[in-house]
């Protein structure tokens, strides 16, 4: 699936998928998702993003996952995690 608001350049961040336009890296964003920061925390820390490049990361982000086959890994009832539901 194509991410309009995502952009891969080997170039620019040793071709991390960046928010398109900018050198931060998706990757940024979802770790300052997971330390707890909000989505106006982050706007208002990189003003230059939208709400939209924000949801872009975390859809990319669960894509991403789904096409390494860890979205099914946790329901699997012979999975190798460990995890019950």
């Amino acid at each position: 699936m194509k991410h309009e608001r995502i952009s891969i350049d080997p170039a620019v961040m040793m071709g991390k998928p960046c928010i398109r336009g900018t050198r931060l890296p998706v990757e940024q964003v979802l770790r300052e998702l997971g330390d707890g920061l909000s989505i106006t925390d982050i706007l208002e820390a990189h003003p230059h993003l939208t709400t939209d490049d924000v949801e872009a990361a975390l859809h990319y982000a669960a894509n991403l996952m789904h096409k390494s086959g860890y979205s099914n890994a946790y329901s699997h009832p012979n999975s190798s995690f460990g995890i019950k539901q």
